[in-house]
């Protein structure tokens, strides 16, 4: 079945196309994880925050990422890293157009 994980954490920047600048290596080596359907990149300037909702293939590989990815954060200083894994209903989702 497939899973969703929630991440965010404190970020203070860049935003938009300059955090596409900065973090276009990081995409592509996320891109690369095993398991990975998709993920969206998340942003709040207001909260300074930033993060991601990811779609796994099964929950194995979406703990398995989480636990390697909070690490890799943590080394870049970030101190505090959230982050959930939810079941995802895809009968539900599919009636509000979720691509599952």
């Amino acid at each position: 079945m497939s899973c969703i994980l929630q991440v965010d954490f404190p970020y203070t920047g860049p935003w938009g196309p300059e955090m596409t600048a900065a973090m276009d290596g990081l995409a592509r080596s996320i891109a690369d994880e095993p398991g990975l359907v998709w993920k969206i990149w998340t942003e709040n300037r207001q909260a300074n925050e930033a993060g991601g909702i990811y779609c796994f293939k099964d929950a194995q590989s979406a703990q398995a990422y989480l636990t390697m990815h909070t690490a890799r954060l943590k080394s870049f200083g970030i101190p505090q890293v959230n982050g959930k894994i939810f079941e995802v209903n895809e009968s539900l989702s599919k009636i509000g157009r979720a691509p599952v």
